[in-house]
């Protein structure tokens, strides 16, 4: 019997559509795929208009690792809200951007750093770009084919991961050289990870630089340590190991994109910990307020640029920075880390039993509560069932299971890190019934 999911009206229902209609009517157009509209959230479950209660392994997209409303975070987003919303943004200072800086900056590897603080994951990226440039004096930078680092001009000039992010927008900021990531699953040279050397790394070097990539005109190199929107890659460390090694050997600033993969999300504060290795610029964003928007671009003391030369209004606003440091809070404090580690494990065991159950998985992969599946067409060809996929999803919500899409024609399950086992097999059982009435 299922604990959590009830549905009442299967989704949309009557009230959902309406809404739906209306957002067509008077929003812009967007990226939304999903008719669920959701009234209220607790926790890992979400309640639409229509009163049907669904399991959230979407977590706002990776936003809501302490889940839905967490009493902790609202409760200090309630005691800043009654002191002040907001003063005079970057002009002024505020106690709570000072202890949020502190936590941000002892949190990564490295050595003093600063903090800068934004709204989304795309300023912080548009912030590392403009401290690559300011401090190397360099306009070069290297991306990789799969990437998703936003959407405003500068973080798009890095992002790959879709024809139509870019499509009309030409020209970008110029400047980025986009190369193969390490999607061993689909190796763009055909190779296998056992034996490769971390080629898709050292072509850099060896193709690239001797080519038409001049390394001495290279400021940054951006990687997403798990490639978020690309598919849920997961590089092997002997990859991320190597272009950390490019990175100090030609004086390239090596940025680390944590906006999906961060806090706490695969088991470590910051997923490039399970690589060993320390970035230059670490970006954040997503979950770090728990639904209230806050970026943040970290970095070290000597890269700090001159007065003036970046700022903004909203960066740090008080609300997300009081949030923030309740999430921050709740990870240290419920031994999150521990628990997307042992509940990334028990859902991935569930994973790879579903995949022994049905073909069209071709691959499961992920880092703690960050986890796929890849749907295909045949399993020896790895031909992308995208539109297999896409009906997987839709069966899935309609039983009570919010999911989310990522790369061509992969699933991603991205649970708050505060749910239960229970939680997951539930989730799966859905996610199993889905795949089947997909097939039929």
């Amino acid at each position: 019997m299922a604990r959590y999911a009830n549905i009442v009206a299967v989704p949309p229902g009557p009230r959902a559509r309406e809404v739906v209609e209306q957002d067509h009517r008077y929003l812009a157009t967007s990226t939304k795929t999903s008719p669920v509209v959701a009234e209220s959230a607790s926790g890992g479950v979400v309640r639409d208009v229509d009163g049907n209660d669904l399991l959230d392994f979407a977590s706002g997209i990776a936003v809501l690792n302490v889940g839905h409303g967490h009493p902790r975070v609202v409760k200090a987003v309630k005691e800043q809200a009654e002191r002040l919303f907001h003063f005079a943004g970057t002009d002024f200072y505020y106690s709570a951007q000072v202890d949020l800086a502190r936590r941000l900056a002892s949190s990564v590897p490295g050595g003093d750093r600063k903090v800068f603080l934004c709204n989304s994951g795309a300023e912080s990226v548009e912030a590392a770009i403009k401290l690559a440039r300011w401090n190397t004096g360099r306009g070069r930078f290297i991306a990789f084919l799969g990437a998703f680092h936003g959407r405003t001009m500068g973080a798009l000039s890095l992002t790959a991961s879709k024809p139509r992010q870019q499509e009309r927008f030409f020209p970008t900021v110029p400047g980025a050289v986009h190369v193969p990531y390490a999607y061993c699953y689909r190796c763009a040279y055909g190779m296998e990870p056992s034996s490769c050397g971390a080629h898709c790394a050292r072509v850099i070097e060896e193709v690239y630089f001797q080519t038409n990539v001049p390394p001495e005109d290279v400021s940054a190199l951006f990687l997403e340590p798990v490639q978020g929107e690309g598919g849920y890659i997961v590089p092997p460390p002997g990859f991320v190991k190597e272009i950390a090694s490019i990175c100090r050997r030609h004086g390239i600033l090596l940025v680390d994109d944590e906006v999906q993969a961060g806090v706490g999300r695969t088991g470590r504060m910051w997923a490039l910990e399970h690589f060993d290795v320390v970035p230059d610029i670490l970006c954040t964003a997503k979950a770090l307020g728990s639904g209230l928007p806050i970026g943040a671009t970290v970095f070290p003391v000597r890269l700090d640029m001159d007065r003036g030369a970046h700022s903004n209004t909203f960066g740090g606003n008080l609300l997300a920075c009081a949030s923030a440091l309740a999430t921050l809070d709740v990870i240290e404090e419920e031994r999150l880390l521990d628990k997307a580690t042992s509940l990334g494990d028990h859902l991935r065991k569930r994973l790879l039993e579903l995949a022994e159950r049905h073909e069209a998985i071709g691959d499961v992969r992920g880092l703690g509560l960050m986890q796929a599946i890849e749907m295909v067409k045949d399993r020896e060809t790895k031909e992308p069932a995208s539109a297999e996929r896409d009906r997987v999803i839709e069966h899935a919500y309609r039983r009570g299971l919010i999911l989310l899409p990522a790369g061509r024609s992969a699933i991603r399950l991205i649970p708050p890190l505060t749910v239960d086992e229970d939680f997951l097999d539930e989730g799966i059982d859905i996610l199993d019934a889905a795949l089947r009435e997909a097939r039929g």
